[in-house]
């Protein structure tokens, strides 16, 4: 076993035989990314890539709460009020590590364990082997806190087929292991009692395919019974169309979903169905130069600061949006959002010409 010297005690990395074993290690913070970590997981992938001994990369968590609860927004927030460029800096990293994970020459395999939300998905969902296991609890909550599914969520969720990562985006709801392979963030379910088994098999022969194949279940049912009404409900070209129609089910679940979307950032709820639909065209480069522009100009509104105030700064869970209703949320702030980003501090990413 050698460990790789990465600088941080954030990211730890080791290879143990055939296998690149990376641990996310910020438990008391769920693993949430900093610029730190990210530049960490470049770093690594970066050396590994061309490494012989390396015959498979392994992605974990530190901490039994999960693998990671996304980005470390409350910083996010400190730059939006300090009108600074940090948010510019980490987006700027973060959407590269995605399409690098999306694009690596060996097998990335994802334990997606415990809470796995945001970037958590950015750094497991794009890899080529994302494990689900029993206390998995998957979900995109970003229009609670007044902001939208990055990290090429608008992609993953997008192309699932029907409006199954509709009904995700726009709720922000956290799922388990069936649905989250079912709305195409996963791939198999392992049981966690044979989790540790398979790590140490992946580790003494690197065969991803195999080591996988052997240990995978049947995934326990998604979204069974609701899934033909979901579809139903989410075909629709409008945040308030949805709504009516799931304000006509008869059924707990979508009362929950109306509830939901109801108390998320309207700006944030129309933005997002926007970005699903235009990333149903696009390949994940081009949505993730998209989801760049959005992510900038939407911590520069109103909504981003006063959403992660209101969950995670102050706690008072009453976050006051601006528009308030989603009927004051026009078409011109939407495409606001899309526009170019007006500070000639920041350049946008050009994934998609990189490619």
């Amino acid at each position: 076993m050698t460990s790789i010297d990465l600088g941080t005690d954030e990211v730890l990395a080791e290879v143990r035989g055939r296998a690149g074993v990376i641990t996310l290690n910020r438990p008391k913070a769920m693993n949430a990314l900093n610029q730190t970590m990210v530049d960490a997981l470049v770093q690594v992938l970066d050396q590994w890539r061309d490494d012989d001994d390396v015959a498979v990369v392994l992605l974990r968590g530190a901490g039994e709460r999960g693998l990671c609860a996304g980005g470390d927004v409350v910083s996010l927030y400190h730059d939006a009020k300090a009108n600074g460029t940090e948010g510019a800096r980490f987006w700027g990293s973060e959407y590269p590590l995605n399409l690098a994970i999306s694009q690596y020459p060996k097998p990335y395999v994802a334990i997606m364990n415990g809470i796995v939300l945001g970037g958590g998905i950015g750094v497991s969902a794009h890899g080529s082997h994302r494990i689900v296991t029993d206390d998995t609890r998957v979900g995109m909550p970003e229009t609670g806190i007044g902001f939208v599914p990055d990290v090429g969520g608008s992609h993953l969720l997008t192309h699932v087929p029907g409006h199954l990562g509709t009904h995700l985006a726009l709720t922000g709801a956290h799922v388990g292991a069936g649905e989250a392979i079912e709305c195409g963030l996963a791939d198999v379910y392992v049981p966690a009692d044979q989790i540790e088994a398979l790590v140490d098999e992946l580790c003494t022969s690197g065969d991803a395919d195999a080591v996988v194949g052997v240990h995978a279940r049947p995934a326990p049912a998604g979204f069974t019974a609701e899934h033909d009404v979901i579809e139903q409900v989410y075909d629709h070209d409008t945040v308030e169309k949805i709504l009516a129609a799931l304000d006509e089910v008869d059924d707990d679940w979508a009362r929950d979903a109306a509830k939901r979307i109801r108390r998320n950032s309207p700006l944030a709820l129309k933005v997002t169905l926007e970005s699903l639909r235009r990333a149903r065209g696009q390949s994940l480069a081009e949505a993730l130069d998209t989801e760049f522009r959005v992510s900038m100009n939407m911590q520069r509104g109103h909504d981003f600061v006063e959403g992660i105030r209101a969950q995670l700064v102050d706690k008072d869970r009453n976050p006051q949006w601006q528009p308030a209703t989603l009927e004051e949320v026009g078409e011109a702030d939407v495409e606001r959002v899309f526009g170019p980003v007006d500070d000639d501090r920041i350049t946008e990413l050009n994934l998609a010409q990189q490619a």
